[in-house]
């Protein structure tokens, strides 16, 4: 018979990357404070983040060109205010992470600064040459689990959120396969869950990354924004058998070239900027020469430098050497993979959502930071920057009683999450159609959601990946021009003036206002 655990804390946060655990850190002194992991802590988005973390530290660069750098990625849509905070409040909370014992990279005592794809200026800090984002989770955690009131729990998924008249009062997480539950009870929820790459086929995100909190979101009520701008990273590893491994961009930022299936240079044919051109140009041109070579790759070409990617990339070195290839001598076969969520669950700029007691921060949210297009290495330094701001503003709300509010029923369609995934890989890719997404839309609402007892993890990520594919596919459908990482074939153009597509359950569909 499964059991039900009773959890009472203050402040739950959903998810132990950077934002979350930067949250955890700044509620610590409000009070007693739950971090809770699907699967496990060291699982995360953040750990997988290679590229390195933005900011305006080094001497020849400004905060109003970083700023204008991720606007000018953004394509139309970063909110001004946002942008600001973000490129304002960042470089001192990487000071903050140095404090607490980040080691980012250095020559002779001092940071070295790398350049990335459409940054006007050497600005991207790295560790251990592409461990960043463990590197920073790694020191966060650290720090909180230093804290007297700050916890940690790992469960198999959290299911839903509980509501009590209109307010969110906690969680109900899976502790394991045998059905067993734990409710728990809180006065503030932070979603800090990441992001959503595993709708896809192919993707650079680990398996927990299915959208949980965007779809906990939107049954609970809150808006839903920009939904449809998913980022293709260019260059994943595209081996037979092997995984979709992220090879970062900073090796173009440093000398690497893509190459065709003749050996070919063809960047430039596309963009003036070549390589370093924005990422949504770079994975549509790839996809065009692949389709012109009749390949499933490009070739990513770095070699003849001795034992520099050994050396400067050495977690990308290694794990090229276990499939077979050795990036200081041979080029690497790659093609775009799934792996960013520009938009995602509205907040305002302290990360609450429009539902009282929730709030988001992290690759989750959609603070309006990343526009149309995620500027490179900026997705870190708004997990630290926005999760510091939550976590500030949720110990300053008035407190209110811990109280047991009610799950909704999680129904899962009858289907595999594997058609579900090819789906949205043929519909809700790189390049979009009316045909495509209308068909979809049509095919994720005839699927028949069947009432899930007892609760599983499969179960519960089935749902919320038709959850998630139903709103990318008809935001993707409203949105009839394209812009940043949304391309639209029958309607190549964009279509002014930009507009955020808003989407919120049981009101009337898309809006784009």
């Amino acid at each position: 018979m499964p059991q039900t655990e009773i959890i009472e804390t203050d402040y739950l946060i959903v998810g132990a990357g950077v934002a979350g655990l930067r949250a955890a850190i700044e509620l610590a002194a409000a009070g007693r404070v739950l971090v809770v992991a699907k699967d496990s802590l060291e699982e995360s988005n953040s750990e997988y983040a290679q590229g390195g973390i933005a900011a305006a530290l080094s001497d020849d660069d400004e905060v109003s060109l970083h700023e204008s750098d991720t606007i000018a990625a953004g394509d139309g849509l970063c909110e001004p205010e946002a942008v600001s905070v973000l490129v304002r409040e960042g470089p001192r909370e990487v000071e903050r992470l140095i404090e607490w014992g980040a080691e980012f990279d250095r020559e002779g005592g001092k940071l070295v600064f790398a350049r990335e794809g459409a940054h006007s200026r050497s600005r991207v800090l790295h560790a251990h040459g592409d461990s960043t984002g463990r590197e920073i989770a790694r020191t966060l955690y650290r720090k909180a689990a230093s804290l007297e009131r700050v916890s940690f729990r790992s469960f198999a998924a959290v299911a839903g959120l509980a509501m009590l008249e209109g307010r969110v009062t906690g969680a109900l997480a899976l502790s394991g396969m045998g059905g067993d539950t734990a409710e728990i009870r809180a006065r503030a929820v932070l979603l800090a869950t990441g992001g959503l790459g595993q709708l896809y086929e192919t993707t650079t995100n680990p398996e927990v990354a299915t959208g949980d909190g965007v779809a906990m979101a939107w049954s609970a009520g809150a808006w839903i924004r920009d939904i449809e701008f998913v980022q293709f990273h260019p260059t994943a590893l595209k081996l037979p058998g092997a995984p979709s491994f992220l090879i970062s961009e900073a090796l173009r930022g440093e000398g690497a070239r893509l190459l065709n299936a003749r050996g070919e240079r063809f960047m430039e044919r596309y963009d003036a900027r070549g390589e370093l051109a924005p990422r949504d140009v770079v994975a549509r041109s790839m996809v065009a020469e692949m389709a012109l070579t009749g390949r499933n790759h490009v070739l990513l070409d770095i070699s003849g430098r001795g034992d520099f990617v050994r050396r400067r990339f050495p977690r990308i070195h290694a794990t090229c050497l276990r499939c077979g290839i050795d990036l200081d001598r041979q080029p690497a076969p790659v093609a775009p993979a799934a792996h960013y969520a520009m938009g995602g669950v509205e907040t305002d700029l302290w990360g609450r959502t429009d539902v009282p007691g929730l709030w988001a921060a992290g690759e989750v949210a959609s603070t309006g930071v990343h526009g149309a297009n995620r500027l490179a290495s900026n997705s870190l330094l708004e997990g630290i920057v926005f999760g510091a701001r939550a976590g500030r503003a949720m110990a300053e709300e008035p407190a209110v009683r811990t109280a047991t509010g009610e799950t909704e029923p999680i129904a899962a369609p009858e289907c595999a999450a594997s058609e579900i995934r090819a789906l949205a890989s043929r519909s809700c890719g790189i390049t979009r159609d009316e045909a495509g997404l209308s068909s979809a839309l049509i095919a994720v609402d005839s699927l028949k959601p069947v009432p899930l007892m007892p609760l599983t993890r499969g179960g519960v990520e089935t749902a919320n990946l038709a959850t998630l594919l139903r709103l990318i596919a008809s935001a993707a459908l409203a949105r009839r021009e394209s812009r940043g990482a949304h391309y639209r074939a029958d309607f190549p153009q964009k279509a002014p003036p930009p507009r955020h597509s808003r989407q919120k359950r049981n009101s009337a569909g898309v809006t784009l206002e």
